[in-house]
């Protein structure tokens, strides 16, 4: 069901005070790993310039989280796309990382990275589209193993580097 005019969902950057929100979403999309919600309050905050959220009215009802790896320069990592079901198959999953690579923080990047459990079919047909949209290549490899995990029963994560970047092809995306 989409939503009603009056129900139309925006996407912004994040901001100072939409940590509560991003939290609540990573935890009731019930898909994602969940962090304290300090960690989200310092996102919104810290890292606003790498950091995308999608809103119905005031209501924060996905997200597009990341940060910039000091150790590889030219690359935007991708942590976090959280959407709730309530507005899932509305195409906001490419509509977020759209929005998170024309962030600030993600100009001039010419490398987006993500990692991605091999179980998770959705993200995993999400960044090769992304990366066959932008006319450019996503190279899939090994990142951390099951058993680097100090939990039983984490998956694997699978490192995904979708580069070069271009600019004028990010604007269409």
């Amino acid at each position: 069901m989409s939503p009603r005019p009056s129900e139309e969902v925006a996407i912004r950057q994040a901001r100072h005070g939409d940590g509560a929100g991003m939290w609540q979403v990573v935890h009731d999309c019930g898909v994602l790993d969940l962090n304290s919600a300090y960690l989200y309050m310092l996102q919104a905050d810290h890292f606003a310039d790498t950091c995308a959220v999608a809103t119905r009215g005031e209501r924060i009802v996905g997200l597009a989280t990341g940060h910039c790896p000091p150790t590889r320069p030219g690359a935007v990592f991708l942590w976090q796309v959280g959407i709730l079901p309530e507005v899932q198959g509305m195409g906001l999953g490419r509509q977020l990382v759209a929005a998170f690579l024309r962030l600030p923080g993600a100009e001039g990047a010419v490398r987006l990275e993500t990692t991605v459990t091999p179980s998770n079919t959705p993200s995993r047909a999400l960044f090769h589209r992304i990366a066959s949209d932008l006319g450019t290549e996503c190279q899939v490899t090994p990142f951390f193993a099951e058993a680097d995990f100090p939990q039983a029963g984490h998956e694997a994560e699978e490192l995904f580097r979708i580069e070069p970047l271009d600019a004028e092809a990010i604007k269409h995306l």
